[in-house]
């Protein structure tokens, strides 16, 4: 027995030795899990403030070469179907257009590019398609050399040191093949497209050209992505458009390519594209504020231009619209990509139609006070001035000026849980109001509120209804705080606890304590201060409640650091009560008598983002009465303007 146990002993031993001398068995890899792409920027765009000196359309527009920011506008089609000659050079900071010469011969529909320091002007033509190359140099245009054959409706890009001339058409027939230049003067064959068209949009990404849509020998919209390698003089299609479209334009934005524009078979479109390179994918990124198709368009500064162009009708237009990636406004693909509150929603004071409206990142109203089953308090809803959230977002305080009371109404049940004033009855005794203006939640819980008619800042106990200070005093409606304040008419919260109050009398605004000390006061150069905001030490920001409106930037010694104040065009403000700078950098304002909200691009001073109609007031979805003040709510209760009050 004892040997028997002694060689399965051994036997063990030998097999566990043998075993140790094996190699380890490697676990498979785990696979790793994709990680999903990052999604573009959705796309701000905005229409400028400004407009062409006349309507334009189908012209050649590049970027302004050298230390000149801008862009150089060349030729082109004019009211009455009849074409320039004319070169301008256009300030995109301003507007202003200059003479910079003018091209050999009239033309539109030309397709255009640089050339190093050459502006070249290939094709197009007036009443028939030509084959001549216009060479804009200096201020001063050449004859270049002449096409293979006339072209009309192609267009022009630059790879490296040659110009690329693809699609367009030669009067009777489309010209599938894609032509180079070196110097304006000399063009050679490289490829042929595979889908033949004309008015086709162009962007280049590395060295591939990348061909979208244009009209096709059948003569409607292609949805063709064609890709045009001029190195390898391959060409095929790669993808297909959401819809068919031609005359879009097209950049180069942060490494992404947008497409913006063109004209569907239903005509003229807003929307904005991002393309997803793998798999030729489109996203939508946002919309135009102007439908339009066969615009002049160019990427300057990192901004897509959309100059003029036709919109509906197919008449030129004197518009320029300017595409610019923000993230601000939500990821290409997001539902709400293209709003300057991606994700989150707009409560709006709709002072004329006595309700309340929050709107979702679609423009969507998703929930209205008062309503059925959201009843309004005792003596109405009436005449609301301004409504803020408050609770961490369950609970919203508005004043109704011309009623004289303050209201909390619960969110979104719509339950009247605090109640201030004697509704149309002003007065100065305890419990009453005269034209409330302005009422938050401080951090303490208490209430402040610009009494304007009373000439008085009030701070109030909402749990006792009594009044805890009083900054001002009834009857002398002048700037001498705290004794007295000239008609105040807002009293913005602080990070610190102190008061931003702007008095409508000698416009002033001061920094009170809630106690009444004053901690500075400036004298401000505008007519009707309304509501300011901080923006961050020493910068304030304020609306002015004229017309034309301003919203104007400034430091505490009064000094004006920035004016938005445009006299003509879409961008023109009547009474703007309030302006706050969102989270995504524009400014949001209400447009009291232009019956609209509208957001503005403080960098390009451009019209991002408008809800409601230019003087035209209504209760139906997409118009508004004389809206007066405004919030944003964001996801998990936050309110990004006011996270202190909130």
């Amino acid at each position: 027995m004892l040997v028997v146990v002694a060689i399965v002993l051994a036997g063990g031993l030998a097999l566990a030795v043998g075993r140790g001398h094996q190699a380890k068995r490697t676990p498979p890899p785990r696979k790793a899990k994709a990680t999903p792409p990052v999604r573009p920027p959705a796309a701000e765009a905005g229409l400028l403030a400004w407009r062409l000196d006349a309507p334009l359309s189908r012209e050649v527009v590049v970027p302004r070469g050298g230390a000149r920011r801008g862009l150089v506008v060349l030729g082109g089609l004019r009211s009455g179907d009849s074409s320039t000659n004319a070169v301008e050079a256009l300030d995109t900071r301003t507007g202003a257009l200059s003479p910079r010469g003018s091209l050999i011969g009239a033309t539109h529909d030309a397709a255009g590019t640089t050339l190093g320091a050459q502006l070249l002007v290939i094709g197009g033509g007036t009443t028939a398609p030509a084959g001549a190359t216009q060479i804009e140099a200096g201020d001063k245009a050449t004859a270049g050399g002449a096409l293979p054959e006339a072209r009309a409706d192609a267009g022009a890009v630059t790879v490296g040191h040659t110009a690329y001339v693809v699609g367009g058409y030669d009067g009777s027939a489309m010209d599938r093949e894609v032509v180079a230049t070196t110097d304006g003067r000399r063009y050679r064959p490289v490829v042929a497209l595979p889908v033949p068209v004309r008015y086709p949009a162009l962007a280049v990404l590395g060295s591939q050209i990348y061909v979208f849509g244009g009209l096709g020998a059948n003569g409607r919209p292609s949805d063709a992505v064609q890709l045009v390698d001029p190195a390898g003089r391959t060409a095929h299609v790669i993808g297909r458009l959401p819809r068919p479209l031609d005359g879009a334009a097209a950049g180069v934005l942060g490494g992404t390519i947008y497409l913006a524009g063109g004209r569907t078979a239903a005509g003229p479109t807003r929307a904005i594209y991002a393309l997803q390179p793998r798999g030729a994918s489109f996203l939508r990124a946002g919309s135009l504020r102007v439908a339009v198709a066969n615009a002049g368009a160019a990427v300057s500064d990192g901004r897509l231009w959309i100059v003029g162009g036709e919109s509906s009708g197919g008449k030129p237009i004197a518009d320029v619209q300017v595409v610019v990636p923000n993230v601000g406004f939500g990821r290409a693909g997001d539902p709400g990509a293209g709003s300057p509150f991606a994700g989150d929603k707009l409560l709006i004071a709709d002072r004329g139609s006595d309700r309340l409206l929050l709107l979702d990142d679609r423009d969507r109203v998703v929930w209205r006070y008062p309503s059925p089953g959201r009843a309004a308090p005792h003596g109405g809803f009436y005449f609301p001035d301004d409504a803020f959230f408050i609770r961490h977002g369950t609970a919203i305080v508005s004043n109704q000026e011309d009623n004289h009371t303050i209201v909390e109404i619960a969110y979104p049940s719509g339950r009247i849980t605090f109640q201030y004033g004697h509704p149309r009855s002003p007065g100065t005794a305890a419990g009453y109001l005269n034209t409330p203006d302005d009422t938050y939640v401080l951090a303490n819980g208490e209430m402040s509120v610009a009494d304007a008619g009373n000439c008085r800042v009030l701070i109030i106990d909402p749990r006792t209804k009594r009044v805890v200070h009083q900054i001002g005093t009834p009857g002398r409606c002048l700037h001498d705080p705290p004794a007295a304040l000239g008609s105040p008419n807002g009293d913005t919260p602080l990070a610190d606890g102190n008061l931003l109050v702007s008095e409508i009398n000698g416009s002033w605004i001061d920094e009170l304590t809630p106690s009444g000390r004053k901690v500075w006061a400036t004298h401000l150069a505008v007519g009707y201060p309304s509501d300011p905001q901080q923006l961050r030490p020493d910068r304030y920001l304020v609306a002015d409640y004229e017309h034309p409106g301003a919203i104007v930037e400034f430091d505490r010694r009064g000094r004006i650091e920035y004016r938005y104040q445009p006299t003509t065009g879409s961008g023109v403000l009547d009474h703007p009560s309030l302006v706050e700078r969102l989270p995504s950098g524009v400014f949001m304002v209400n447009d009291d008598y232009n019956d609209r909200m509208v957001a503005i691009d403080p960098s390009t001073r451009a019209l991002v983002w408008q809800y409601g109609a230019d003087g035209h007031a209504g209760t139906t979805p997409g118009l508004l009465n004389t809206p007066d003040g405004f919030d944003l709510l964001a996801p998990g209760g936050n309110t990004p303007t006011h996270p202190t009050t909130g």
